[in-house]
């Protein structure tokens, strides 16, 4: 048996190529370490209805770590636990947004809302995640800024152009213990891969954490170890190395 039990993945920029795919070479290293009695789940900031065609790709019926930690899934189709924002915490960061003139979506139990799709009926949806985008850094410095004074967020980013929110304490790291204990599987008997700051509280919390080549300068100096790219077939590498030790 391997010296890591369970490998959780985020997608974009790490499992995922640049065209959204999993690499032939992913795939066939993902199924040596399930083959090996390794647990692989997902760790994403996505919505479920966006990693599961993913998760059917791969065949996996393992727990899943969706929108950074605000849903675990024992299964697919099985929900464990949810930690969603509050109503008015959503009507706050909106009006943010409009402040700031930035683009802006928001995960909510039923899909994604964005600039273009937005609903005045925040009531009715059940929310997850907030997320801002801008090439500005000017702007995207203030409403950090914003966030950080009013306080009670979990703030990440996906990428370097914008920040995610989520309710304080819910991060990929809470996902990973949830899971942990539904599996029975310490924190020490883990390893986990990233390219962004939703990544760090994860990898710092792993037995072994691991940053993409591709992965913002952060998530490099917080890993164990760095990878080959997204475009490299990083994961393949990492498992043949670290797990399989082949």
């Amino acid at each position: 048996m391997p010296k890591y039990r369970l490998l959780a993945l985020d997608m974009d920029g790490t499992l995922l190529d640049d065209e959204q795919r999993i690499s032939p070479e992913n795939r066939e290293w993902i199924g040596r370490a399930r083959e090996a009695g390794v647990t692989v789940i997902f760790a994403t900031g996505r919505g479920y209805q966006s990693l599961l065609p993913y998760a059917e790709e791969l065949n996996l019926d393992s727990p899943i770590v969706a929108v950074n930690g605000s849903e675990i899934w024992r299964r697919p189709g099985e929900l464990h636990e949810r930690h969603p924002l509050g109503r008015d915490d959503v009507r706050q960061l909106y009006a943010l947004a409009l402040r700031h003139d930035v683009w802006y979506w928001a995960y909510s139990t039923e899909g994604v809302f964005n600039r273009e799709t937005w609903t005045n009926d925040v009531d009715s949806y059940e929310w997850l995640k907030f997320g801002y985008y801008t090439e500005n850094g000017e702007k995207l410095s203030a409403i950090l800024d914003q966030l950080n004074r009013w306080g009670g967020y979990e703030i990440t980013n996906s990428h370097p152009c914008n920040l995610e929110v989520n309710p304080r304490g819910v991060s990929k790291a809470s996902g990973l213990r949830a899971v942990c204990g539904l599996l029975g599987i310490e924190l020490s008997e883990t390893i986990v891969a990233g390219d962004s700051l939703n990544d760090i509280a994860m990898i710092r919390e792993a037995g072994f954490g691991v940053a993409m080549g591709n992965a913002q300068d952060a998530v490099k100096a917080a890993a164990d170890a760095v990878t080959g790219t997204n475009a490299e077939h990083g994961v393949a590498q990492l498992i043949r190395t670290y797990i399989l030790n082949d």
